[in-house]
């Protein structure tokens, strides 16, 4: 009679490669709970208490659409603007060597530290009507503070370091074997830099654009002292709130958070599918 013997481990409980995951997993969605998802849901709440046609008539304000449009657009003008000049900074970075290269790397991440308030006022004094470069840009009718102009450059300066942060690790990485590989093979220099070097970073330069352009639309302090904060002209949804909240109306600043949400997610939402796509077109 044959006997037929089970391995030991046959029927025992697999291990799991990450020890403690239930604990890890159940500590990181009481924590994401608290932080993000309750205060979320309350402003879903408070804000479904006015109903649709309530929502409605908030959003179509003519102050509502021009603050709305005013804080989307320059966000999206300035992390564009970042996508592209963040990158090449990350490129020179690099791939170059050249004196005081550490201090400038450095100085990348002041955005980071510089409290919000005092870039403002910086970049007020630059670029106002008798600013350092202000008055020399008014001379040729280019006026930049109090202005859309100067929100966006606000925008410029507090985002560019999450494009250059993001992109630069991964430029790091990147195999200059293939590069010399694709010149070797007869392709010049925008080429290789169009089919090798772009496929790779096209993931990291949309997330960098996706950081600065949150970054942008929920920026307050650096954007209110150059703004001018002109309701329908230059004053930007964050501003519009503050001043709702100042009235006691509460109801109609949280309309107007829920507005920029709902954008906020949809213009992510496109970024992250994009990133998804490109990366497994690159692999």
């Amino acid at each position: 009679m044959a006997v037929t013997i089970s391995p030991p481990l046959a029927h025992a409980r697999r291990k799991r490669v990450v020890p403690g995951f239930g604990l890890s997993l159940g500590i990181t969605l009481t924590w994401l709970s608290l932080i993000v998802l309750i205060p979320l849901a309350g402003l879903f709440v408070k804000a479904g208490g006015l109903g649709v046609q309530g929502l409605w008539d908030i959003w179509t304000q003519p102050r509502v659409l021009a603050a709305l449009k005013l804080s989307f657009g320059t966000a999206f003008a300035a992390a564009a603007f970042n996508a592209v000049m963040g990158t090449l900074v990350a490129w020179v970075f690099v791939r170059y060597r050249f004196p005081g290269k550490r201090i400038f790397d450095a100085m990348i991440d002041l955005p980071f530290a510089l409290p919000t308030a005092v870039a403002g006022i910086a970049l007020t004094a630059l670029y106002g009507p008798s600013g350092w470069i202000g008055q020399w840009l008014d001379k040729v009718g280019i006026k930049v503070a109090y202005t859309s102009l100067g929100i966006t450059v606000a925008l410029v300066f507090v985002g560019l370091p999450f494009v250059v942060r993001v992109v630069q690790p991964v430029l790091a990485e990147v195999e200059r074997e293939l590069e010399e590989a694709a010149a070797t093979l007869g392709a010049n220099r925008w080429q290789t830099v169009s089919r090798v070097v772009l496929p790779v970073l096209w993931p990291a330069v949309l997330a960098g654009f996706g950081l600065a352009f949150a970054r942008g639309v929920g920026e307050y302090g650096s954007v209110i002292f150059i703004a001018g904060n002109l309701p329908g002209l230059t004053e930007i949804a964050p501003l519009l709130i503050t001043f709702r909240l100042d009235e006691y109306d509460y109801a109609s600043a949280t309309a107007i958070a829920l507005a920029m949400l709902l954008l906020s997610l949809v213009v992510l939402l496109v970024i992250n599918t994009l990133q998804a796509r490109l990366s497994r077109r690159g692999r």
